[in-house]
């Protein structure tokens, strides 16, 4: 081996635990990496790469490419200042003399460095490192101790805390045993195959091996290999009877954190059961069993479903026995809650929303549909006014589907039930949709309402929660948001962007305030809540590809102008700052604004404009003022900005040959004010000034 060859070696670190519970081991395993990267540079140790792997039973870390030793390292330590060290003479003094002696070096070897201004006396000490080997015991304890989560417990009398009790501590540097100890549990060579296949400890003699040993003893350490099992095999049983799993990458990760031996087995239940709402039995195997559903090739529900078992597959049968049993039960307690629900109008219930309060301070469910059904009807005369009369049919029903039985089993199906509901009593099928699609998008980027109907009941529900949240003091602070305003927001701006409503969110906040009881503070409050839309816009806008400038130019006006023109205008600054005499127009345009006074001014007098360039200037920006206008009515951005760059060359020459800041006040005043209703031209497209 030469020099420059160093032998490097790998740790394995296996804490097992009681089964730690699905939804924490995501969060287990990333910490577990994290803190012992952080570790192991805190400590100067080297390394290629850490990886972390987990199952319900157990978390493990292993590190590659480690050294033998311990970089060596050199520290500085100031001491007094340099005047303090050293007297008239040059001579060291005692001050200096001591903090050698406090460092354990001669006072020669204090140098002298700059710090704060200022010259200080400094010790170099250079630390030779040490046998990683030595200091593994004390750093494994520490990565152990490291990783913190939520309902941590102890157990045994300890006073340690862990996300569940560990029962035994794997270590390996290369083949040998590190020996560490954590309250009374000492590390070994040994670890446990899966709880029931393989119960019997064993012992992990080469790192290289661990995890096919473990596979032997069933339990597949890595859970991209387990979902990997989980996809494949279920897929496979799903088109053996001509089906397809319904997607569920939620439900799929949580069944690969549940099981160390995943093996899918196919069930199926009674075709009667059919009969009840799809999103229903999806929810019940979801939610309750953690089965997946299956559906033939056309998306219609089947009556199989596929169990993720932690046994073996000659297990199987009787799996699949005992999981059809609890299904069907299941089945029968959600019909039960359907039909019961079903024997009383969703229109039956409206009453009954009085009884059931919101807010403390926002009152009941019943005023939360009625300010919902006035802004819906105000939406909607916007909109498209032949629909008044559903939308406000559909806020009244809104919230009914809450106080109904299978919404308080599965608060998840809010609004889709009430759909069921709503056509189960022949209601119209706009207002049905509606009482789904109330609640879309659901998350960002998620499916739109489709309907009309929908998406207006939609931003009514949403613009509602927002501005009465706002209105008695609940905003969303930091990361806190704890009723979605922010995710709503974006929603807001989701549906009127998709549909390009001609309204403006100052029109609609205001609306919507209009409807709560306190009107004293609704000033406040709207402006409030539009600054809160604006923040969701600047990033919502940058995710869209404009830059920081562009956006800063148009954003003022997002309160005032519809959403979707903000777009065009967004779009139209972009391509306008790729033409060829962009940066010649703005820059005319800066002089214009940096000399004109935010303070009121005199109509221009067109009599006192006496030298040639004010008028070729004044005759330019009257002969564009109407055609810009008539541009902007009919939402043609990129034409109206070419029209005004025109005004680059008469600006230019105005600037280079007349003295705005003429003697005469009066003359003085006329120019300004031709430059000012030039810059209130300009800015009706853009804010010029903030653009780069």
């Amino acid at each position: 081996m030469t020099k420059n060859e160093i032998q490097r070696s790998s740790l394995l670190l296996e804490i097992g635990t009681e089964d730690i519970p699905a939804r924490f081991l995501p969060s287990a395993i990333r910490q577990l990496k994290e803190n012992t990267e952080t570790i192991f540079k805190d400590n100067h140790i080297r390394f290629s790469e850490v990886k972390t792997l987990g199952s319900p039973r157990r978390l493990t870390v292993i590190a590659n490419g480690m050294p033998p030793m311990q970089e060596d390292r050199v520290k500085e330590i100031f001491g007094p200042s340099k005047k303090a060290a050293f007297d008239a003479d040059g001579r060291h003094t005692k001050a200096a003399t001591g903090f050698a002696n406090s460092q354990g070096i001669s006072v020669e070897k204090l140098i002298v460095k700059n710090k704060d201004k200022g010259e200080y006396v400094v010790a170099v000490i250079e630390e030779k490192g040490i046998h990683v080997r030595e200091l593994l015991p004390d750093i494994l304890k520490k990565i152990v101790l490291s990783v913190h989560l939520p309902k941590s417990m102890r157990w045994g009398g300890n006073d340690m805390r862990f996300i569940r009790p560990i029962r035994w501590l794997l270590s390996l540097f290369d083949n040998e045993t590190i020996s560490f100890e954590i309250e009374g549990i000492k590390s070994s060579n040994m670890t446990r195959g899966h709880r029931f296949l393989s119960p019997a400890a064993f012992q992990i003699k080469e790192i290289p091996a661990y995890a096919k040993l473990l596979a032997n003893n069933h339990v597949i350490v890595d859970f991209q290999e387990r979902r990997r099992i989980i996809t494949e095999k279920a897929e496979k049983l799903s088109s053996s009877i001509n089906g397809k799993i319904v997607k569920d990458e939620e439900l799929i990760e949580t069944v690969s954190n549940l099981v160390e031996y995943p093996t899918p087995v196919l069930g199926s239940f009674s075709e009667e059961y059919l009969k009840l709402p799809k999103e229903l039995l999806i929810t019940v195997m979801r939610e309750h069993q953690k089965y997946f559903a299956i559906e033939d090739i056309k998306g219609v529900l089947t009556n199989y479903f596929i169990i993720i078992s932690n046994t073996a597959e000659e297990n199987s049968e009787t799996v699949k026995i005992g999981a059809e049993r609890v299904i069907r039960a299941r089945f029968e307690d959600a019909k039960f809650y359907f039909e019961e629900d079903c024997r009383k109008k969703l229109e039956d219930r409206i009453n009954d929303l009085k009884n059931v309060v919101y807010q403390e301070k926002l009152g009941t469910l019943y005023e939360k549909a009625l300010r919902v059904k006035n802004l819906a009807s105000y939406l909607a005369s916007k909109i498209n006014a032949s629909l008044t009369q559903k939308v406000e049919r559909a806020a009244l029903l809104s919230k009914t589907d809450l106080l109904t039985g299978v919404v308080r089993e599965f608060p998840e199906l809010q609004g889709i039930i009430g759909k069921y509901y709503a056509s189960n009593d022949k209601e119209d099928t706009a207002v049905a949709a509606a009482l789904m699609e109330q609640y879309l998008p659901a998350y960002q980027g998620g499916r739109l309402p489709e309907t009309e109907t929908g998406a207006i009941l939609s931003l009514a529900d949403k613009l509602d929660n927002i501005t009465s949240f706002f209105s008695v003091g609940l905003t969303p602070t930091g990361s806190e948001d704890p009723f979605a305003l922010r995710r709503q927001t974006l929603a807001v701006i989701a549906i009127l962007l998709n549909n390009g409503y001609a309204l403006s969110l100052n029109d609609i906040v205001t609306a919507s305030l209009k409807n709560l009881k306190d009107t004293n503070r609704s000033g406040e409050i709207a402006e409030t809540a539009l600054r809160f839309f604006e923040q969701r816009l600047e990033p919502l806008f940058l995710s869209e590809g404009y830059s920081p400038d562009i956006i800063q130019s148009i954003l003022s006006l997002s309160a005032e102008k519809p959403l979707k023109e903000i777009q065009k205008r967004l779009q139209a600054v972009k391509e306008f700052k790729g033409t060829e005499n962009y940066n010649d127009f703005l820059a005319a345009i800066k002089r214009v604004k940096n000399i004109t006074p935010a303070t009121a001014l005199p109509s221009l007098d067109v009599k006192l404009l006496s030298k040639e360039p004010e008028k070729k200037l004044y005759e330019k920006f009257t002969a564009i003022k109407t055609e810009i206008g008539s541009l902007m009515d009919r939402h043609k951005y990129s034409e109206a900005l070419r029209t005004l760059s025109e005004l680059t060359v008469p600006i230019n020459y105005f600037f280079d040959n007349v003295l705005v800041m003429d003697k005469q006040e009066e003359i003085k005043l006329n120019r300004l004010a031709l430059l000012k209703d030039i810059w209130t031209l300009a800015s009706s497209i853009a804010d010029f000034s903030k653009l780069q």
